[in-house]
C-alpha cells in the first residue's frame, strides 16, 4: 500500500512538470493575418484583459497567451482585493493585478473571464457592449444569443458576437475526438462515460486527494476523511459530479447532452446520454464514447481521420506488446491536443457503431486554451 502511494504521488509530480510541445492547432500568431490593426510588424494594438487569473484556469489563459504568441499590445489583470496590487511577470512584461472594475475591464479589445457564473451574470453583458468578453463560466451557456463555442468545430459561430461562452471542459475534450468522425459516419445516438481528475473541483479537490492518500497509506485511517466530494475519492471512483436532476442525471451528466446539441447544431430531442465519475487522478479528463452511426463505418478510415483532425493526437497501437499505446491522463496532462485510441467497430451497434477513449487536458483544451482559440478565431474573422 505505501508503495502504491508514493506511485500515486510520483504521478501527480509527473504529471505537474509536463510542457507543452507543438500540436495541430492552427498556427500560433506570429504571422499577419487580413483585418489586423496593426501596431508593428507582429503585433495589433489589442488590449487584453484577463479577470480571476490568479486562479487555476485564469494562469493558464496568461500562459496560453504567452505560448501562442497571441497578439497582445497590453495586458491587464483584474482581481480582488486581496490580490490586487500584486504583480504577475508575463512574458507581456510585469503585469500589477488591478481591483476589478466594469468600466475598466470595458477599455478592453477582448477580455477573458475565469470567474464564478454568478460574477459572469453580474458583469459579462455589461463589459461586452464595448468588448469582446470570451466567459469560462456556465452562466451563458444555454442563452440563445450567446454562441457556444469549440472554434475547430463551430468556430464561425463567433463572428458578430462580443459575448461569446466556453463549454464545459467534459464536453470540449470529447467533441474533439467525436465530431470528425460524427461529420463523416453521421449520428444516431452518442453514450459517454467520463473519468475526471479532482483538480476539475478546484484546488481543493486536489488537496483533498493528496492528504487523504497519505492519511490511508501511512496508516492514519483506513479511510480518508472527505469534505468537498461526497464520499471519500483516495483508492475510490465516485459517480456523482455536480447535484442530482430530477431525470437522475447530475447536471454535469447534463451538461454533456446539452452542450453537445448546441454546439454540433443538434435537434433538441437528439439522443446523448452521460454517467460522469470523479476517479483519484490529479489532472486531465477521460472519456469512454460510443457512437452510433447512420453509415456503415470503417475503423482505418476513421483513424485516419483523427490523425488528420486539428486538436487531435491519435494514440492508437494496442498491438505493441512491449508498450501499447492509447490515451492516458498521464500523457494527456500539459498537453495541447486531445489524446484518442482505442478506436474500434461497436460490438454493440456493428458495422454501425464506432467505440474509442480520449484524454485531455481539462484546464487547457477544456478551458483556457479553447477561450485564447475563440480569441484568434475573432482575429481571423475581423471582430478583433
Amino acid at each position: 500500500m505505501k508503495f502504491s502511494a508514493l506511485s500515486f504521488l510520483a504521478f501527480a509530480a509527473t504529471a505537474s512538470a509536463f510542457t507543452l510541445p507543438s500540436s495541430k492547432l492552427s498556427p500560433a500568431f506570429g504571422q499577419m493575418r487580413p483585418g489586423m490593426r496593426v501596431q508593428s510588424n507582429t503585433h495589433l494594438d489589442a488590449v487584453v484583459g484577463v479577470v480571476g487569473a490568479t486562479g487555476a484556469v485564469g494562469k493558464e489563459v496568461v500562459g496560453c497567451l504567452e505560448k501562442r504568441d497571441f497578439p497582445v499590445d497590453k495586458l491587464r489583470i483584474f482581481g480582488s482585493a486581496r490580490s490586487a496590487g500584486s504583480v504577475v511577470k508575463t512574458k507581456f512584461g510585469d503585469v500589477e493585478v488591478e481591483l476589478f472594475d466594469q468600466s475598466a475591464a470595458a477599455e478592453c479589445d477582448v477580455c477573458f473571464l475565469a470567474v464564478s457564473g454568478d460574477f459572469a451574470l453580474e458583469h459579462a453583458r455589461a463589459i461586452s457592449k464595448s468588448c469582446i468578453v470570451i466567459d469560462n463560466s456556465s452562466a451563458f451557456r444555454y442563452e440563445p444569443d450567446v454562441p457556444l463555442v469549440i472554434p475547430e468545430i463551430n468556430g464561425k459561430a463567433c463572428k458578430g458576437k462580443n459575448l461569446i461562452a466556453n463549454p464545459n471542459c467534459t464536453t470540449a475534450i470529447g467533441l474533439m475526438g467525436l465530431s470528425p468522425l460524427m461529420k463523416k459516419f453521421g449520428a444516431k445516438r452518442v453514450l459517454m462515460s467520463t473519468y475526471q481528475a479532482s483538480s476539475g473541483a478546484g484546488q481543493e479537490g486536489m488537496d483533498e486527494l493528496k492528504a487523504g492518500t497519505i492519511q490511508v497509506t501511512s496508516g492514519e485511517k483506513e479511510v480518508a476523511d472527505h469534505k468537498h466530494f461526497a464520499h471519500p475519492l483516495p483508492f475510490n471512483v465516485i459517480p456523482h459530479i455536480d447535484k442530482f436532476q430530477e431525470n437522475g442525471y447530475t447536471k454535469e451528466e447534463m451538461k454533456v447532452t446539452w452542450e453537445t446539441r448546441k454546439i454540433c447544431d443538434m435537434p433538441d430531442d437528439f439522443p446523448v446520454s452521460c454517467t460522469a465519475v470523479r476517479i483519484p487522478t490529479f489532472r486531465a479528463h477521460s472519456e469512454t464514447i460510443v457512437l452510433e452511426t447512420e453509415q456503415k463505418v470503417d475503423v482505418k478510415v476513421a483513424q485516419d481521420l483523427l490523425a488528420s483532425s486539428p486538436g487531435v493526437k491519435l494514440v492508437d497501437d494496442v498491438q505493441n506488446t512491449e508498450s501499447p499505446q492509447y490515451p492516458m491522463p498521464l500523457t494527456a496532462t500539459g498537453q495541447y491536443d486531445v489524446e484518442v485510441g482505442r478506436v474500434r467497430r461497436s460490438e454493440a451497434f456493428g458495422d454501425y457503431g464506432l467505440e474509442f477513449f480520449v484524454s485531455g487536458d481539462q484546464l487547457l483544451r477544456g478551458a483556457a486554451l479553447n477561450a485564447v482559440l475563440v480569441a484568434e478565431e475573432c482575429v481571423k474573422n475581423g471582430d478583433l
